[in-house]
């Protein structure tokens, strides 16, 4: 959610800043600016829309080769509407700072009451340009730049990742965090900070990770880190990224979504990479062997990383006997009667490790005494930190705002956390573990090999379906996830309403709404359950709906269209089910001309409520 870049170092810093916001464009957002010194004097250039827009106003502002210091932001709005005059950066009423800012000061209206009582103008409607004039203020007490900052952050309630210029240190800039993300980048001769990595991977692999309350001080060839409480000195270990921008580019792909879906074999291959033993017959994960079986665990998330929570529960309960609770991490942060203790375990899922709700959750689940667990992508991120115990799902970086390799990682996690307890409580036979561990290791072979007929009849179905309005998407079983995620990702990209539902539940209301212009797509595949899905879909037959059934192969199953995929037993199966929703709600938004990988209203990395 928004995107923010500093630059210290001793390249043109306008055409750097640039080129980091368009690699922060996957975070999703409506407006965006740059701010600089030149000849003593801040300059701010902002635009509603696309960065083409800002880049335009940029040209006829004249050249700026000498500024070799500069941010930029693009702006997801949250207070005011998407206006140039609510974009980022933000000055000061004596135009002396500038700042840029990712988060919500919830208190801004007092200290913004207070500023207007001295005199203070506000040109727009954000919180950010009251910080802005709140540091200006305390400028006048405190005894430099540095202390002003500090004070005003410490006055400032809510959460901020914040870049600050002043037009008197114009190879300077000032950053701090507060339950946003914000990373340093360590160059040689130039300094970074950004809210992604992707932002100056081009430039330098070396990061320090900041901690929630803490300040950066930085030019071209020194920084320091400070508490934001009272300025003591922080040390932080620089580290390495192990991935390059080529793991972050399209690679010839039409869309950096379909890229990300090509690349789920892979992404099952890495994962399992040194979490298996040399028989094949057990799973390795040390980072929870200082953890216990829990006797209770409580799956935390949102979005698209709770339908895998969700997915996850049926393997942990079949296969390792622990009892599951999933939740909504918006709902469980403001549970009031919430049961936690020693005995609970609570793990959280995040892509970014950085979703505002879900790292509030662990945070109250560590305050009531809950083991901690964390499900995440990106190495340093907070909930990585903070958690007791961390697994990486290791997908690389995940650039298109609809979740697609990343969900299928998380799924292999909870799969492999499923096998492991269940060892070590001693209910998964070993001859079941060689068989759920055989299925694993095929599935990247069976994967590559069906993507390709996958993607054709996916496009082939998203002519015929795309004028609909609405959908139905209905699953039984570790199926029903599946169905709320497939719903998920068509309304997401093509803005097509669309329901997922336990199909057991259609009679209890939703079947009213079926007729021909309501389409339904229905994953039955051959379980159990199969008998009981395809009653429900005679059901929607029945009041002349449509149907798409993604089933396998044998099935007897009349419908409108028949999407056949290999038979793999057990909930394994999600693997194949879920490319083909991927890319259903893929190529059914391309066809309609819809901006697959930024979606309308929509943030990769969701940091504050």
């Amino acid at each position: 959610m928004c995107g923010i870049i500093g630059y210290a170092g001793h390249r043109p810093a306008v055409p750097v800043v640039v080129e980091g916001l368009r690699r922060l464009e996957y975070r999703g957002y409506d407006s965006a600016g740059i701010g600089f010194c030149r000849s003593g004097e801040l300059h701010i250039v902002r635009a509603e829309g696309k960065l083409g827009n800002l880049e335009e106003k940029l040209a006829k502002a004249g050249p700026a080769v000498t500024v070799t210091c500069a941010m930029g932001h693009t702006r997801w709005a949250t207070h005011g509407a998407p206006e140039e005059r609510n974009a980022h950066p933000h000055a000061s009423n004596d135009g002396s700072l500038a700042i840029v800012h990712n988060g919500i000061i919830e208190n801004y209206q007092e200290i913004k009451a207070d500023l207007a009582a001295r005199g203070y103008v506000f040109r727009s409607d954000t919180d950010t340009e009251v910080l802005v004039n709140l540091i200006a203020e305390r400028r006048k007490s405190e005894p430099d730049l540095l202390h002003a900052f500090a004070a005003a952050l410490r006055e400032a309630h809510g959460a901020y990742a914040v870049c600050l210029f002043d037009r008197d240190e114009p190879d300077t800039m000032y950053a701090a965090r507060m339950a946003a993300p914000l990373i340093f980048g360590v160059g040689t001769g130039e300094n970074f900070v950004a809210s992604d990595i992707p932002a100056f991977l081009p430039y330098t692999r070396k990061v320090v990770f900041l901690e929630d309350g803490e300040i950066v001080r930085a030019d071209a060839n020194s920084y320091a880190v400070m508490r934001t409480s009272d300025l003591t000195p922080v040390t932080h270990e620089v580290k390495t990224i192990q991935w390059d921008m080529q793991a972050a580019q399209k690679g010839g792909y039409r869309h950096f979504m379909l890229k990300e879906i090509f690349e789920q074999p892979r992404v099952i291959t890495d994962a399992l990479t040194g979490r298996l033993s040399a028989a094949r017959d057990a799973v390795l994960l040390k980072e929870l062997d200082a953890l216990p079986v829990p006797k209770r665990l409580h799956i935390v998330a949102c979005g698209t990383s709770y339908h895998s929570g969700l997915w996850g529960r049926h393997l942990l309960e079949n296969w390792a006997h622990v009892p599951v609770q999933i939740e909504i991490a918006s709902e469980f942060r403001y549970r009031e009667s919430l049961m936690l203790g020693p005995d609970d375990m609570v793990l959280v899922i995040s892509q970014s490790g950085e979703t505002a709700d879900t790292l509030a959750a662990l945070r109250i689940a560590a305050e009531h005494g809950a083991q901690t667990l964390g499900l995440c992508n990106v190495v340093g991120s907070s909930i990585a930190r903070e958690a007791s115990a961390v697994l990486y799902t290791q997908a690389g970086p995940e650039i298109s705002v609809a979740s697609t390799k990343a969900m299928t990682s998380q799924m292999l996690m909870l799969t492999l956390m499923a096998i492991y307890w269940g060892q070590r409580a001693g209910v998964l036979s070993a001859e079941g573990r060689r068989e759920r561990i055989a299925q694993l290791l095929a599935l990247p072979a069976q994967l590559e090999a069906q993507l390709p007929s996958m993607h054709e009849q996916a496009r082939m179905l998203s002519r015929k379906y795309a004028q609909a309005r609405n959908f139905f998407y209905l699953g039984r079983g570790h199926c029903y996830p599946l169905a709320l995620e497939g719903a998920l990702k068509l309304k997401e990209l093509s803005y097509i309403h669309a329901e997922g539902y336990a199909a057991g539940e259609m009679k209890h209301g939703p079947i009213a709404l079926v007729d021909q212009t309501f389409p339904t797509f229905a994953i039955a595949l051959d379980d159990a359950l199969f008998p009981k899905i395809r009653s429900n879909i005679l059901e929607v037959q029945a009041r002349q709906g449509h149907v798409i059934a993604l089933t396998n192969p044998g099935m007897d199953i009349a419908v409108d269209n028949v999407w056949r995929i290999p038979a793999i037993s057990g909930p394994l199966s999600a693997f194949l089910v879920l490319p083909c929703l991927q890319l259903f709600s893929y190529e059914t938004a391309d066809y309609l001309g819809k901006d697959v990988d930024q979606p309308r209203n929509l943030a990769k990395s969701v940091t504050v409520e």
